[in-house]
Formats: structure tokens, sequence, C-alpha cells
């Protein structure tokens, strides 16, 4: 089952100006922004091939994207 690309910035739209700033003043957020990119791409690269869909492995980089998606929206929600 192939799922809908996952974008940051139109997943928190409220957020893209503050998302923007850390960008540039954080390299930890801009190395979880690239990590998230990357993820997705090996998501819907694996979707597409259809190459093992329930796979463990597809359902790991899964959690993995949650968790970054998770650990970008805090920061950026703490962000002053």
């Amino acid at each position: 089952m192939r799922s809908e690309h996952q974008d940051l910035l139109s997943e928190f739209p409220e957020l893209i100006e503050k998302m923007q700033a850390l960008r540039e003043e954080s390299p930890h957020f801009e190395k979880l922004l690239n990590e998230f990119r990357s993820v997705t791409l090996e998501i819907e690269h694996i979707e597409r091939s259809d190459a093992a869909s329930g796979s463990t492995s597809l359902e790991e980089l899964k959690k993995k994207r949650l968790a970054i998606k998770d650990e970008v929206y805090q920061m950026a929600r703490l962000d002053p």
C-alpha cells in the first residue's frame, strides 16, 4: 500500500517561518530535515517497487520517520 508523500512544510504550515529560521541556525535541525527527506524517499522507493510492502524494514523506516517528524515539531514549537 502506497502512502501519500510526506513534506514537513505542508504538514506544519503554521511553523514554516520557525522551521526556516531553525534550519539556518541549527545544524542538528538541518540534519533532521535531511534525514526525514532521505527516509521518506527510501519509503517511497520501497512502496513504488512493491518490494516487501509488508516488511519489517518498511515499518521500521516509517517509525523512524515519525520519530524525526516528532522531534522537528517539538523543536519548532519550543523555539522562541
